[in-house]
């Protein structure tokens, strides 16, 4: 007979809390066991492994609409598919690197500015803050 687990039980075998397993339930990410009369629902091993997909697909920075995606071509057949959203979210993954690349230059020449000016009244981090476009 194969294992079973109350939801407290499944939150502790996957590492999700029992709340974002409901959450997950409400969304359809993850089905909702009958419950029997008088009892309370038992989850299997299959919805530890969905659970520990979804965190999995999270940590990768896979949304849960993506997550949600993926789901729908687990079957084995839709390869190209699973690989455009990966390779959306790679390019994603590469512009916010490239962002925060030219974050860490600004910032790191800001304080450099900030190593120079001692003594004066007005610091450049917060001057060139004050002083920034709106989009910058």
């Amino acid at each position: 007979m194969a294992q079973t687990y109350t939801i407290g039980a499944l939150a502790q075998r996957s590492g999700v809390h029992v709340e974002t397993i409901r959450y997950y339930q409400r969304r359809g990410l993850v089905d909702k066991p009958e419950r029997p009369a008088r009892s309370i629902r038992r989850y299997d091993d299959d919805h530890v492994a969905r659970l520990r997909f979804i965190r999995q697909a999270q940590a990768l920075g896979f949304t849960l609409d993506e997550v949600a995606e993926l789901l729908k071509l687990e079957d084995g057949t839709h390869c190209r598919e699973a690989r455009q959203l990966g390779d959306r979210r790679l390019a994603d993954v590469r512009q916010r690197l490239a962002d925060l690349r030219r974050i860490e230059s600004a910032l790191a020449a800001l304080l450099a500015r900030c190593e120079s000016t001692k003594g004066r009244l007005r610091c450049p981090l917060i001057t060139s803050l004050y002083s920034a476009p709106k989009n910058a």
